[in-house]
């Protein structure tokens, strides 16, 4: 039997939402330890590919009280971790690694947080694991039959890697025409969507956005499986696309295939693309299967939230377990929405804190 630390509240992970949580956190007086499984600050964004620039990614929000770097051609995977470690250490935040959360169960009023053989009791849980652990990649038949290489946005090894490749890039999102905007100068590029991608028309709609933001938060309000904030919101060609486009690479995406053979991809009238790669651009889901033995799941799939009126990103508590809160899920999915959601959760941690010791008391 291991020992067990009790604490008033864990933070699972130490991305965007983690830091944040843990900087409100830390304000409010409330005791708590941020859990992160990799073994060196920086999120998700120290596993980025090599040819990512801070020119390229598509926003870094400010963390609170921290202006965020601006753009350069410095690498995204060096800025961003450099940037996270020097807040977790100006800021003292509490911060342990590696540790692998594997499941939190229930315990009468106790949440009990399980990971690397060792345990942590809590009042309160934050959650901010993001989507990077979890790649969303689809079945399609031939896959295992396919002799050339396999990636997902998670394992795409960079340009030059690709360089001279005849390559299938599946997805309709924002990582595919970033994708798309690299290779295709410099190999055979050939895209593929299974639905028809989205562009955003003219500049971008605050109001347009808000309204893609709302209609995530009514999905996850009604437990339904949250859909991307930032895939709502339209897609957009930026400078570093120009060749591509001028190229014709996003002209004529072509819908999904039938399925793979060895040699490339084959369509259900007959025709055939040769193939040295296939990309699959195809996004993540939410990486909360440690939350499983708590039963936040509703019939839909989704885990639900309470919704807090006047602040669709403020949606972080879940409706079955008011003791967990989930930053940068559904609504607060983005660098921007993490930040607000912390705040938020961190806040109704304390309030709830705070009122249980009164009625103790």
């Amino acid at each position: 039997m291991y020992a067990v630390n009790t604490v008033d509240a864990v933070v699972i992970g130490a991305g965007q939402g983690g830091l944040a949580a843990s900087y409100f956190l830390t304000q409010r007086g409330v005791n708590h330890v941020v859990l992160d499984a990799n073994s060196s600050p920086g999120g998700a964004w120290q596993h980025r590919w090599d040819s990512l620039t801070m020119n390229d990614v598509h926003g870094v929000a400010d963390l609170p009280g921290e202006a965020a770097p601006g753009r350069s051609s410095a690498r995204a995977n060096e800025v961003v971790p450099a940037y996270f470690a020097d807040y977790e250490r100006r800021h003292q935040l509490p911060v342990e690694r590696p540790v692998t959360v594997d499941a939190v169960t229930s315990e009468g009023e106790w949440l009990i947080v399980h990971g690397n053989g060792r345990a942590w009791r809590t009042r309160a849980l934050i959650n901010a694991t993001g989507t990077w652990t979890r790649p969303n990649l689809p079945t399609y038949p031939g896959m295992d039959v396919f002799a050339g290489e396999q990636f997902h946005t998670s394992t795409y090894p960079g340009r030059e890697a690709l360089r001279d490749k005849r390559i299938l890039v599946v997805g309709a999102g924002a990582s595919a025409v970033q994708f798309i905007g690299e290779l295709a100068p410099i190999a055979q590029v050939v895209w593929v969507t299974r639905r028809p991608p989205q562009w955003r028309t003219g500049d971008f709609d605050p109001e347009a956005g808000l309204q893609a933001v709302t209609e995530v938060e009514r999905r996850v309000v009604a437990g339904l499986r949250p859909t991307s904030v930032v895939g709502a919101t339209g897609l957009m060609l930026r400078a570093q696309e120009s060749q591509a486009a001028a190229l014709g690479a996003y002209a004529d995406p072509r819908p999904i295939f039938d399925h793979l053979e060895p040699g490339g991809a084959r369509w259900a009238d007959g025709s055939f693309e040769a193939a040295d790669v296939i990309l699959w651009a195809t996004g993540f889901r939410s990486a909360v299967d440690h939350l499983g033995p708590l039963g936040l799941r509703g019939p839909e799939g989704g885990i639900p939230l309470l919704r807090v009126p006047g602040n669709v990103q403020g949606a972080t508590t879940a409706a079955r377990d008011p003791r967990v809160h989930l930053v940068g899920y559904g609504p607060s999915a983005s660098t921007i929405g993490a930040s607000r959601a912390a705040r938020r959760a961190a806040m109704e941690v304390a309030r709830d804190l705070a009122q249980a010791r009164e009625a103790a008391s």
